[in-house]
């Protein structure tokens, strides 16, 4: 099925093409979802949520824009909406600013590497992992990312400068990191996932 056929079918509430999009973008969005979770099965119900939301909408899509930029909107904002709502965002702790590192690149196979530091991230508190995906992953801006966790931006600028540096620092504790000369190249690493 083509996306127009896909799209149209499941303004009709047809459940073949419903199962179409599903099986389309669920992997994709997953692994959004995955990056913002505690664990597999959190993610699996953020998603869950996320498509019923999708279908829900489906009629204000305007063709605007990609498809699939539009549904990630919805996941993202749904994984957003689930941690405020579970009243885990605001979890935090205090660091030491690390130094810039560089990724081993030669030694470790691109692939494998992406997985590694997206387990990493998965690691940061859920405030620091929240607002380190929104910006540098997502693309978001501090001030969105203010408006949408209603927090102050300077709050934002904050939680995301530790979240770097604590991530940083795993990284070098696992070793697919060195230590500085550079600055991490660690957000390339997750984008080839």
């Amino acid at each position: 099925m083509t996306e127009e056929a896909i799209l149209k079918g499941c303004l009709n509430s047809d459940a073949v093409a419903q199962r179409e999009l599903y099986n389309k973008y669920s992997p994709k969005m997953l692994a959004v979802c995955y990056r913002f979770a505690h664990n597999r099965e959190d993610a699996e119900d953020m998603l869950q949520e996320g498509f019923i939301k999708v279908f829900l909408q489906m009629h204000s899509f305007e063709s605007r824009g990609s498809f699939e930029g539009w549904i990630r909107r919805i996941i993202v904002h749904t994984c957003i909406n689930i941690l405020k709502k579970n009243k885990k965002f605001n979890e935090s702790v205090d660091i030491i600013h690390a130094t810039g590192v560089q990724i081993r690149e030669e030694s470790v196979p691109a692939i494998i590497q992406a997985k590694q530091v997206v387990e990493c991230i998965r690691m940061l508190p859920i405030g620091y992992r929240t607002v380190l995906n929104l910006y540098a992953i997502e693309g978001y801006s501090h001030r969105e990312i203010a408006n949408i966790l209603g927090i102050e931006e300077s709050t934002s600028r904050s939680q995301y400068t530790r979240a770097k540096a604590m991530l940083e620092n795993i990284l070098i504790r696992r070793r697919i990191l060195q230590k500085p000369k550079q600055e991490a190249n660690w957000l390339a690493a997750v984008n080839q996932s």
